[in-house]
């Protein structure tokens, strides 16, 4: 009996003493050099207290790493040797010799020439680990690196261009139809929906019989169509396509248009008539007898100055889009997106009866002036906002906005109800069914607003006030994170949370839903190399008004943000901040040649408009650590399950 027990024991002390170990784990992947050339990326992951050898040891010690890879049929060609990392070179107490070994990670590099398609390279690696205590004998481990998405790639650009002729047909006319949607949505923005009534009042004036309102209305329509096409390539000629994107975030072009979008709202509101000169009328008159080119032409190039602020980013992804298909496609672009501004405009010009109709005074046409003076005085605000938000003044912050708002909206609910009386209303001695149902939407549209003074979302008007976390309280009144009492100033806010978070080099928290983010690219990138997380890059704007859409509406769904703040590392990088770069960033500009980048924001744009051919934002891209895309680029996606799709596939891409 004693002889089984002992024969137990010495099973159950064997199992004990004679653990496998793994310290090493093997990863490969493949990086594109050039055309049929490759880089074999061979990543070994090594445990805590172990190391693994280089390949170049002293003779006479068999630890060496060793890779060989199996090439019967002779289908590529090995570049030169495996490149590996530096490592630490030390006096090893064991060999008593100078040896290279690598702890933590270490990367090998094997560069190979395609001579035929393949779908996969088989290798191996013959290893030794060792730690303080003790050396594991040589272990061979199997290589697989998968190729077929190469060849694929390949192939689809043999179909590409055996179709090209039919391709850039298409395309022409793809660029013109989607230019003409863009102008169409343009319509819709604040700097060129508000001059649609000044405009049908100047041809009412103009026009003495009705051939000649149609004969002036095709010619400022063609005149808005020439201006866009040789303003927009002039523009991008001498100044790049990033200048189309940089007007709608100058700070001195959204100050301008705040004081111009203000005085047309006090004269709408009945402060004052804004009137030429009679000098001025009497010219006009003049060229319009004659033909009133120049009169017409003048007011088509004053829609397409002022109203650029909205037009700006939509014109400038088009040209760079139309850019990238050569040929006319730009003009095409240009023909397209002017064409869907200019029609509108025309079509009213051509009937004036539709506003001489209305009634001169007393009616319903004098609360429509007023109500688009209010609209007016509440839009004028975003751009001030806007110039605010550029330079991180803090002066317009979103409480101060939405009061601003609730104030604004809130005397335009009184003056539908008829409380308020204005120099130009006549008697009021009932409120129509309409006209108190426009007051009453009014009304609840500023009980709605009043939340957000306490931090609500707001999610219906995302658009307009500065983002949450560009506020006085951006986790609510009172509160700083998770119901702690606000009782410090900002500065000193930002220096505690960064210390009780922990937060990396560069990295700073989003609120309200503490989303880590990076400022800057290279910090970012470091530190998604070092944690192993994929890269997603946000090239937004302070400015940015569909970019304030997506982080409010979007952003924060569930599962969005799950993903925002745990499976990817964020680098929001703002086109337009206006920080000087230091003295030894500053380079010479590659889309203007003899320019300096001198801005934070220029260095961002460059980086986005050579680097992914495009200048809109929002633009996001999903990155691996070789700083190669995850995923196809996209911009502002409101439908939350396309944009969560679109992380998905890219995490998926890495993980692979």
């Amino acid at each position: 009996m004693k002889k089984y027990l002992l024969i137990i024991l010495l099973i159950i002390t064997q199992f004990s003493f004679s653990q496998i170990h793994k310290p090493v784990k093997w990863l490969t992947s493949i990086e594109k050099i050039a055309e049929r050339e490759y880089n074999l990326v061979i990543k070994a992951n090594i445990d805590y207290s172990w190391h693994l050898y280089s390949q170049n040891v002293p003779d006479g010690l068999s630890i060496a790493t060793i890779f060989t890879f199996k090439n019967e049929n002779l289908s590529f060609e090995l570049i030169g040797k495996p490149t590996e990392e530096e490592g630490h070179v030390v006096n090893d107490p064991v060999f008593k010799k100078k040896i290279k070994y690598f702890e933590k990670q270490a990367i090998f590099k094997q560069r190979i020439k395609l001579k035929e398609d393949i779908q996969k390279i088989e290798g191996e690696v013959e290893f030794v680990a060792c730690n303080d205590e003790r050396c594991l004998p040589p272990t061979y481990e199997d290589l697989s690196f998968t190729i077929y998405k190469m060849v694929k790639e390949k192939k689809a650009n043999l179909n590409k261009n055996k179709s090209s002729n039919e391709k850039k047909q298409t395309g022409i006319f793809a660029i013109f139809i989607l230019s003409f949607l863009s102008g169409f949505a343009a319509l819709l923005t604040p700097c060129v929906f508000p001059m649609i009534p000044m405009t049908v009042s100047f041809f009412t004036k103009q026009s003495k019989n009705k051939s000649q309102g149609i004969k002036n209305a095709v010619i400022y329509g063609l005149s808005i169509i020439v201006i866009y096409v040789l303003l927009g390539s002039l523009v991008t000629g001498i100044f790049g396509a990033d200048a189309l994107n940089a007007l709608s975030t100058n700070v001195w072009f959204n100050l301008f248009f705040f004081i111009l979008l203000v005085v047309f709202a006090a004269s709408f509101l009945g402060a004052f008539e804004i009137t030429l000169p009679s000098s001025w009328s009497t010219k006009v008159d003049a060229q319009v007898d004659k033909g009133g080119l120049i009169g017409i032409f003048f007011m088509a190039l004053a829609l397409a100055v002022v109203s650029f602020s909205c037009t700006g980013p939509i014109v400038g992804t088009l040209l760079v889009e139309a850019a990238s298909k050569g040929g006319i496609a730009p003009v095409m672009g240009m023909l397209g997106f002017s064409t869907a501004i200019a029609l509108p405009f025309t079509l009213f010009a051509v009937f004036p009866g539709w506003m001489n109709s209305l009634p001169k005074s007393g009616g319903w046409l004098n609360t429509v002036k007023v109500i688009l003076g209010f609209l007016e005085l509440a839009l004028a605000f975003k751009f001030l906002s806007n110039a605010d938000l550029v330079l991180q003044l803090h002066w317009l912050e979103r409480e101060v906005f939405i009061a601003i708002w609730i104030a604004v909206f809130g005397v335009m609910a009184l003056y539908l109800l008829g409380k308020i009386k204005l120099p130009h209303d006549s008697t009021l001695t009932h409120i129509s069914v309409g006209r108190l149902s426009l007051g009453l939407i009014t009304l609840a549209f500023v009980v709605y607003m009043l939340p957000g003074l306490w931090g609500a979302p707001l999610n219906l008007i995302s658009a307009f006030p500065p983002p949450q976390h560009y506020s006085e309280s951006p986790y609510g009144v009172g509160y700083l994170k998770q119901g702690t009492t606000v009782k410090v100033s900002k500065a000193l806010e930002y220096i505690n949370e960064s210390e009780e978070l922990g937060l990396p080099e560069g990295a700073h928290v989003m609120p309200p839903h503490d989303i880590i983010a990076f400022n800057d690219y290279d910090k970012g990138v470091a530190y998604a190399k070092k944690i192993g997380k994929p890269i997603m890059l946000d090239f937004t704007g302070h400015a940015c008004v569909n970019c304030r859409k997506m982080e409010q509406n979007v952003w924060v769904k569930p599962a969005v943000l799950e993903i925002l703040k745990n499976k990817v590392v964020l680098i929001s990088l703002y086109v337009d901040d206006k920080r000087l770069l230091k003295e030894e960033e500053i380079v010479e500009s590659k889309l203007r040649p003899g320019k300096k980048i001198k801005y934070i924001g220029q260095k961002w744009s460059e980086l986005q408009t050579i680097k992914y051919k495009a200048n809109s934002q929002p633009f996001y891209v999903l990155i691996n650590h070789q700083e190669e895309n995850l995923s196809e680029p996209i911009g502002y996606t409101p439908n939350t399950n396309e944009y969560l799709n679109w992380l998905i596939n890219g995490i998926t891409n890495f993980s692979k």
